[in-house]
């Protein structure tokens, strides 16, 4: 009796998961996924002004296929990847709010076809609530809009699970394997190790139970993708050792680095934390960064429960292998990087809320409802609240720039021109100028070359408050301006 007591009680937890995990059936109901992604685009088009400047990375990933400015100093570790994504606005016009425009629809787009992947493997309302929760944080609203690569990875590494997984279990959906390949060369196209590091635990699956036609695809999608990047690595950088090794050094030396403190300075909004000191933010502001992996293991277990365990585990996986270089193999922080790890994250979370807030009438049911409810109000005030503080922090620092670039047109430093010194690379972009710096990450010319062009072509220094220019400046003309001094040099012919 007691035997059959337990059977039953077995049965009835497994039900329950079944509601959360049910049997595979035929893929429906995209309609929610796509209100998910449109309310993803507006969200961004209403929050993150399109015309917020460039950031300093953006510029230099613009200026490679825009005509406004001269392709900036490119570091070893960045790819081609966000500059061909752009190139079919920025190649032809020169507005941020056009750009940002485009960015923010191609980016729901992304996230739409990317939930579409794992549909069958989830329910349909798991994966509209895994979307919601990724698209709401206020790191991927303040980063799909921009022309950076780490949004990209994410998508490709949500996409390219679910369509291993799709492939993995149907060898006649050709769908899942072109899907497959895809995703995994944007992921490589944007950020070669990124994507490595987020595949493996697909490769390691592949392996394991010897699915060669997908493991083959992934690994083509990927080396596909990462294809220019290596050419780039030998005829450019001295090969594809010595690129990674200067991508190491320009990232801080790759090694053992606990970055999980530097990672919770980065969520009050700083876009980038190096070095990563001061305070840490709000205990309001980074408990939900403690709550979701807590989530994610009880959606596990939900999923073990409901023998329905690979696609729930495989996020996970994918998710920590993911994140696991920038919390421990890096000395800095930028909330932008675990992007891919948010999203793979939010499918066994959604999961786990949708089992608490939907499981069969007990008495604890109605006050699991009311602490999600409550939770995610609060969460989303948190996140709405640090989104709108970065937006008017970047914006205000962006105008900054353009100010800078206003000054040197109004002494005489116009296109063409050359910049160094202090945030050069940006102000150079919005100036239309070169840029150029002796040392340093960026290093790409040398002090005797840039004082000789100073002889022919207009030519800036942007110095630091309490900082000296270089011997070739010393004399020139200066200016103060926000903070900075700016010396600049216009040839006789040109003045």
């Amino acid at each position: 009796m007691a035997g059959s007591t337990r059977v039953t009680a077995v049965a009835a937890r497994r039900e329950r998961s079944r509601r959360v995990f049910p049997a595979p059936a035929r893929p429906r109901g995209s309609r929610p996924l796509a209100a998910v992604a449109a309310a993803f685009t507006l969200a961004q088009l209403l929050l993150v002004r399109p015309g917020m400047g460039l950031g300093w990375d953006e510029t230099v990933y613009v200026s490679q296929v825009s005509g406004h400015a001269p392709a900036a100093f490119f570091s070893a570790p960045r790819a081609r990847g966000v500059s061909l994504l752009v190139a079919p606005v920025a190649a032809w016009s020169s507005s941020t709010a056009l750009l940002r425009v485009y960015l923010a629809v191609l980016s729901g787009l992304a996230l739409y076809l990317a939930l579409r992947t794992w549909r069958g493997q989830f329910p349909t309302r798991v994966l509209a609530l895994a979307g919601a929760l990724f698209a709401s944080l206020w790191v991927t609203l303040f980063y799909g809009p921009q022309a950076m690569p780490n949004y990209w990875v994410a998508v490709g590494a949500l996409a390219a699970a679910g369509c291993f997984l799709r492939a993995r279990a149907a060898r006649s959906d050709r769908a899942a394997l072109w899907g497959l390949a895809a995703s995994a060369a944007l992921m490589a196209w944007m950020r070669p190790t990124d994507a490595v590091f987020a595949t493996l635990p697909l490769l390691a699956l592949g392996l394991a139970r010897r699915t060669w036609r997908p493991t083959l695809v992934l690994l083509g999608g990927l080396a596909a993708g990462a294809a220019e990047w290596v050419v780039e690595a030998y005829t450019a950088y001295g090969g594809l050792a010595r690129r990674l090794h200067d991508g190491s050094e320009i990232q801080g030396g790759l090694g053992f680095h606990v970055a999980v403190t530097d990672q919770l300075r980065s969520l009050g909004g700083r876009a980038l934390c190096r070095p990563c000191t001061g305070d840490l933010p709000d205990p309001s502001v980074t408990l939900w960064w403690f709550v979701l992996p807590l989530l994610a293991a009880v959606g596990l277990v939900i999923a073990v429960r409901a023998r329905h365990t690979l696609p729930t585990l495989l996020a996970l996986a994918c998710a920590a292998t993911a994140g696991f270089p920038y919390l421990f193999m890096i000395g800095y922080a930028a909330p932008r990087f675990l992007l891919p790890y948010y999203a793979l994250l939010a499918l066994p979370v959604a999961a786990a809320l949708v089992h608490l807030t939907t499981a069969p009438a007990r008495p604890w049911r109605q006050v699991a409802v009311t602490l999600v409810v409550l939770g995610l109000a609060a969460h989303l005030a948190v996140q709405l609240a640090v989104l709108t503080r970065t937006v008017e922090r970047t914006t205000a620092a962006h105008r900054a720039w353009s100010r800078t670039a206003a000054t040197l047109h109004r002494v005489g430093v116009t296109p063409p021109c050359l910049l160094t010194g202090h945030e050069a690379i940006p102000v150079a972009f919005y100036a239309g100028c070169s840029s150029a710096a002796a040392s340093g990450h960026n290093a790409n010319s040398t002090v005797a070359a840039i004082a000789g062009t100073a002889r022919r072509t207009p030519v800036a220094v942007l110095v630091a408050h309490g900082s000296r220019p270089p011997g070739y400046a010393a004399h020139w003309p200066s200016v103060p301006l926000d903070g900075l001094r700016l010396y600049y040099a216009v040839p006789e012919a040109r003045s």
